[in-house]
């Protein structure tokens, strides 16, 4: 593929300092890129490279003569550069049509335009929408919805009567519409709890490579519209996580959970059952949440607390070996005026 840098300029609503007819074939970063690419200088720290690069035009904030050749001037180089990587990423590999060794079962409705590899299995009464495309190895469970333009990675599991929206990506090993961990104790047994409910996936979302999320008990596990998961992510049943939420890798949500939208949630945090999380929070890595958090808030830490806080205490906390020297060099003051008191 191959455009203009005017044509790119315009799709990102920016405007070109220099030569805007330049054919653009590519995009690399600044140390990578060859003539007929575009480069990106998205950290200030980085303006060095600019006099180095080989691209043929850079995206920039703002201009600069550190770069002889054109400049496309947006506002948020980063963005432009995800939209610009868009335009000369190659979709997904496709086959036509259904594969003879993919074993379709009874009452599948296809669309048109679907792509079904070797060895994928479609269950009873499935639909799959127009343009899906599903890997080698992945399990389409009995009256499974899957919406227009999806993509589905090598040996995923979406089981019986999930919905997924249209354009999602779920990446390789993802298993969605496993049983709910629920189980009453009789004794010393744990007595299974049916899970009856299902999952629902909305539009545009991506579910990083063996991420688990887990049917309701009841009624839906929802995973509303943009939300993007990392690799390795647990979802529990009864969850319910907001548009354009972002859960980063080997994060863990307990059942009934409720996560409001745009909230950021970094790696390894652990969330316990029947919690609030509110729109715009964010929870630091590494963080154990075990109560609600309100709307906007970023907290840290284990148990969780307002960001701040937890940067104090873990400055306190490297200072603890000095402050037990003081409080025994004080104990020892106390103990010499207690004896010349008593000697008064």
């Amino acid at each position: 593929m191959e455009v203009t840098l005017r044509h790119i300029a315009d799709s990102l609503n920016g405007t070109v300092e220099g030569d805007g007819s330049v054919v653009i074939s590519g995009i690399s970063s600044l140390t990578l890129a060859k003539e007929g690419e575009i480069s990106f200088l998205a950290d200030p720290g980085l303006q060095d490279q600019l006099q180095i690069t080989r691209a043929s035009a850079v995206l920039m904030k703002a201009r600069t003569d550190l770069f002889a050749g054109p400049q496309v001037i947006v506002t948020d180089p980063y963005l432009a550069y995800a939209r610009v990587a868009a335009m000369f990423a190659p979709g997904p590999p496709r086959i036509e049509g259904v594969s003879e060794k993919a074993v379709i079962d009874e009452g599948v409705i296809l669309g048109k335009g679907v792509s079904i590899y070797p060895f994928v299995y479609v269950g009873r009464e499935a639909v799959i929408d127009d343009g899906v495309v599903l890997f080698p190895g992945v399990y389409i469970g009995d009256e499974v919805h899957i919406g227009e333009g999806t993509v589905i990675y090598p040996n995923v599991s979406v089981l019986r009567n999930c919905v997924i929206g249209k354009n999602v990506i779920i990446h390789a090993g993802g298993v969605i519409g496993s049983d709910g961990f629920g189980y009453a104790r009789d004794g010393d047994v744990s007595v299974k709890i049916p899970q009856t409910g299902t999952v629902q996936i909305g539009d545009e979302v991506e579910i990083g490579a063996n991420t688990s999320i887990d049917r309701a008990s009841f009624e839906k596990t929802v995973i509303e519209r943009g939300v993007k998961t990392d690799n390795l992510v647990q979802i529990g049943h009864n969850v319910v996580v907001g548009e354009h939420t972002i859960i980063v890798a080997q994060a863990g949500i307990a059942g009934s959970t409720r996560i409001g939208r745009n909230v950021i949630i970094g790696p390894q945090v652990g969330i316990i059952d029947h919690l609030e999380i509110g729109d715009r929070a964010i929870v630091v890595g590494g963080s154990g949440v075990a109560k609600s958090i309100p709307a906007g808030e970023v907290v840290a830490g284990f148990p969780t607390m307002p960001h701040r806080l937890w940067l104090k205490t873990r400055a306190h906390i490297r200072r603890l070996p000095e402050y037990l020297d003081k409080l025994k060099e004080l104990e020892e003051r106390i103990k010499e005026l207690e004896q010349q008191k008593k000697e008064l």
